[in-house]
């Protein structure tokens, strides 16, 4: 196939007009626009659109009225399906504080299915290429909507119990650092999984302990954390001097203000920041009640909230329109958001070899947008999804 007609988005972050050629499920060359077709391909004409990298959702719970902690194939279909079909066409969903027990079976359920679309007879969709367990290793004070019966202290034991479950799947790994002495944990296990902090009340100096320890990951900056003020940074401030963590932020309209949305672009700069949809199941169904964790959840357009106490119970936005958000109302260039949604996630979950940029020899995963930013075409594998 050759995609002629785009505006290709290039690694050092600018778009050039340009044709894209795909040999089975690979990118091969990118051509210049003026290049000639070649005879016998197939033709896609891209009018002109934006040619994105595939994006990369590596924090989210589910969507279509399915989770992750379903733990069953059946909600791995649907959500692999559905986010391929908007353009995420790689997942590392987000697992609940759920007993231990559970999470066993839920990280169990994802290993099986990666094998299955590794042998090729899972159904086509996004790439199930990590798990991001956001706890149970979390603080009760800033619990969110976790639920506070499951949580435990930290422990090297517990955490290899469920990389054993999901056969090495596990990409990160929460703590809430005040909860427990874990620069032990983090320099035990920090070599195999990247340690972030979730669901925390650190403040900024046992955060930052943790992260000169060597945890590398800051889950949805800002939600369930200290807030950020000039005499008591917390984990933010933490963040922001430390240079080697990622920090994944949630750019739904609803979670942070547009105008600490961009603060917080200037202060960690660019190449840092992860663009994360945090959506639960509801995303991409209508208003009404949810669970969320064995938790209940009221959803009203485009907010997702605890019945029990009104806390923001992740969100009902899916990735790309996360991305259209930052852009069309928060003012970061697409050319910078773009990168926040897929060769910036790619990085942070080792898979930017295969992922994450359109490049030679790379997996043939393309998004086309219109000039609006309208979803046009997805590519996956090297054929128009869904096919």
């Amino acid at each position: 196939m050759i995609i002629k007609n785009v505006k290709i988005y290039r690694p050092d972050k600018t778009f050039v007009s340009g044709n894209v050629v795909i040999k089975g499920d690979r990118i091969a060359e990118i051509l210049p626009e003026e290049s000639k077709e070649a005879a016998g391909e197939e033709i896609l004409d891209g009018n002109g659109c934006y040619c994105l990298p595939g994006m990369i959702d590596l924090h989210f719970h589910g969507c279509k009225g399915m989770d992750v902690c379903d733990g069953t194939k059946e909600a791995l279909d649907e959500i692999t399906a559905y986010e391929a079909s908007i353009g995420v066409t790689a997942i590392a969903p987000a697992t609940m504080t759920l007993p231990v027990e559970e999470l066993e079976a839920v990280l169990t359920n994802a290993a099986a299915y990666k094998k299955s679309q590794e042998e090729g007879t899972a159904p086509a969709g996004a790439d199930l290429v990590g798990i991001n367990m956001e706890g149970p290793f979390i603080s009760k004070v800033k619990k969110g909507a976790q639920d506070e019966r499951n949580i435990i202290p930290c422990s090297t034991e517990v955490y290899r119990r469920f990389q054993k479950a999901a056969g090495g799947l596990v990409k990160f790994i929460g703590i809430a650092p005040e909860e427990s002495e874990t620069e032990d944990f983090i320099r035990d296990v920090k070599s195999e999984v990247s340690v972030s902090l979730a669901h925390t009340n650190a403040d900024y100096d046992t955060a930052k302990k943790a992260f000169d320890a060597g945890a590398d990951h800051a889950v949805h900056l800002y939600n369930a954390m200290p807030a950020f003020s000039h005499r008591e940074p917390g984990v933010v401030g933490a963040v922001a001097d430390s240079s080697h963590v990622m920090a994944e932020i949630i750019c739904d309209g609803v979670h942070i203000h547009p105008a600490v949305v961009r603060a917080t672009f200037r202060m960690m700069g660019e190449d840092r920041m992860i663009l994360i949809s945090d959506s639960m199941r509801a995303a991409g169904m209508p208003d009404g009640e949810y669970t969320l964790g064995g938790l209940d959840v009221k959803v009203r357009g485009n907010q997702a909230t605890l019945i029990s106490d009104g806390a923001l119970a992740g969100s009902v936005t899916p990735l790309p329109d996360c991305v259209r958000t930052v852009v069309r109302e928060m003012g970061i260039p697409l050319e910078i958001a773009a990168a926040c949604a897929t060769i910036n996630p790619a990085r942070s979950l080792g898979i930017d070899d295969m992922y994450g940029s359109i490049e030679a020899g790379k997996k043939a995963d393309l998004v086309l947008w219109d000039k609006d930013l309208n979803l046009k075409t997805v590519i996956k594998d090297g054929k128009i999804f869904p096919s």
